[in-house]
């Protein structure tokens, strides 16, 4: 589409007015856009922005910024990564970051989880149903042991009634 100022340039800027109800477009290129004092502002790359937004995010609000900054700081003694550095990159280092930068990791690994921080898999849906009990079995179990070790002796027996009734 061309300038339909100049009627030289192709067509960049494309702006559409709504008065009274009538719909007016334009379409100009940056030189007649900017002749007829319209400000173009740079295109921002999609990856920046994206990065820009998740670290405003995932950036802990309630924290003092004094905190917030000595978190950033902090680093993995095996690769060096910081809080900064993921927050800029959004991959970790290595394996090892999980745990050195777990104060700083964990809510945001809580937030974009729906609350878990623990992995529990998948079952397939065309798994058999026998193999869907038995893991059900598993993690019930796992939970009993919980339950035990903090002394949640009403949710305990919950969870072994229900395992009783799955055996």
């Amino acid at each position: 589409m061309q300038c339909q100022r100049c009627k030289d340039q192709t067509a960049t800027i494309h702006l559409t007015e709504i008065n009274n109800g009538q719909r007016q477009e334009t379409h100009l290129c940056e030189m007649c856009a900017e002749h007829e004092g319209l400000a173009i502002k740079s295109q921002i790359p999609l990856n920046e922005l994206l990065s820009t937004l998740l670290a405003s995010q995932s950036s802990p609000k309630e924290q003092p910024v004094a905190e917030v900054a000595a978190e950033d700081e902090k680093s993995c003694s095996s690769c060096g990564m910081t809080m900064r550095e993921f927050q800029k990159g959004r991959l970790l280092g290595c394996a090892n970051d999980y745990e050195e930068l777990a104060d700083s990791l964990e809510p945001i690994i809580e937030k974009n989880q729906g609350g878990n921080t623990t992995h529990k898999g998948k079952v397939p849906a065309n798994a058999p149903e026998d193999s869907k009990k038995q893991i059900k079995i598993l993690n019930l179990r796992r939970e009993l042991e919980d339950a035990v070790e903090n002394e949640d002796y009403e949710n305990a027996a919950q969870i072994r009634d229900r395992i009783e009734h799955l055996q």
